[in-house]
């Protein structure tokens, strides 16, 4: 989807105020847009190179809350049922995760009265806030990784470490794609992605919407640690790929992919090294150097800026 049927994609699913206001708005660089925030008798905003904007009624940028238009609920109800296609009950085994995929990749994210059962969400109802998560796929970002990350024709175990809006999906993605292409040195290896979020494939109606490479299976929606131990069974990966560990179930089921003999690539929350030391969880992976390779990534100057590169022993390669 080329840029211009990605920003008509988008406008769509907005009220038709909103996407009157936004069509004057949105005549922006598209790559550089991260988020577009609905929240209920609040400002209209959107995340745009990592800067929060609002936007005027006469759709104008704003640095202040002053004259941005504000979001009703007949805009946020109007919105839902374009997203939906005028049948939020067909999506409500996505909404119990808090978030919608639409065509593109887009995620939406939801959150309003949330209605639990035996501890367990059911669904979310008065829907009030809404923020729709820009897909970006940057084919080609992992180009000054790849190298550090491939021995000829072996893959190193993988961990890529950064905050949130580093761009750290965005090089995972990246890699799965050449990875399973055979880009590079590499022979083509078999790819089984755990997309417990629906961000790395964006798959709508199960299609990924972003390109994975050809020898890539996605389980999507799939909690991370049920999803490596399918994928194993199953699908003879070569690899496995899932993004922002952390738990300590994770954990174990790290160590069932690495006895398995699957090389792995993940990504974590984090600012450094020395942060993801201080987490007693991934403090033990780096301890045990189960890790061969660590990626810091930081938006100092760019999204998706990579920092450092350190090896197994903590000696920065790059």
């Amino acid at each position: 989807m080329d840029k211009i049927d990605q920003r008509t994609s988008i406008l769509k699913i907005f009220s038709l105020n909103i996407r009157e206001i936004l069509q004057k708005a949105l005549t922006i660089d598209f790559n550089y847009l991260q988020e577009i925030r609905l929240r209920i008798n609040a400002p209209l905003m959107i995340i745009y190179k990592n800067r929060e904007i609002f936007i005027t009624n006469q759709g104008d940028f704003s640095y202040t809350c002053k004259n941005a238009f504000i979001v009703n609920k007949k805009e946020i109800k109007e919105t839902i049922e374009y997203i939906s296609n005028y049948s939020l009950y067909a999506f409500e085994e996505d909404i119990k995760q808090g978030f919608i995929t639409i065509e593109g990749g887009h995620r939406i994210g939801l959150a309003g009265k949330v209605i639990v059962e035996q501890g367990r969400v059911k669904n979310i109802k008065h829907i009030s806030f809404i923020n729709i998560r820009i897909s970006h796929e940057i084919k080609g970002c992992a180009n000054g990784v790849i190298h550090n990350i491939i021995d000829e024709d072996n893959l190193y175990h993988t961990m890529i470490i950064s905050p949130p809006r580093c761009g750290k999906t965005t090089l995972l993605r990246d890699i799965i794609r050449q990875v399973s292409n055979g880009e590079h040195t590499l022979t083509p290896k078999t790819i089984g992605v755990v997309d417990e979020r629906s961000e790395i494939g964006a798959c709508y109606n199960g299609i990924p919407q972003n390109d994975l490479g050809i020898r890539t299976d996605v389980l999507d929606c799939c909690p991370k640690v049920e999803g490596m131990l399918m994928l194993i069974r199953s699908m003879s990966p070569q690899v496995i790929a899932v993004d922002e560990l952390g738990s300590d179930v994770d954990i174990k089921a790290i160590e069932y992919v690495i006895n398995s003999g699957c090389k792995l690539i993940c990504t974590v929350h984090g600012q450094s090294i020395d942060d993801v030391k201080q987490k007693p969880l991934l403090d033990k992976l780096v301890a045990n150097k189960i890790f061969e390779r660590y990626i810091i990534l930081s938006n100092k100057k760019t999204i998706g800026e990579i920092t450092d590169i350190y090896n197994q022993k903590l000696e920065k390669i790059q």
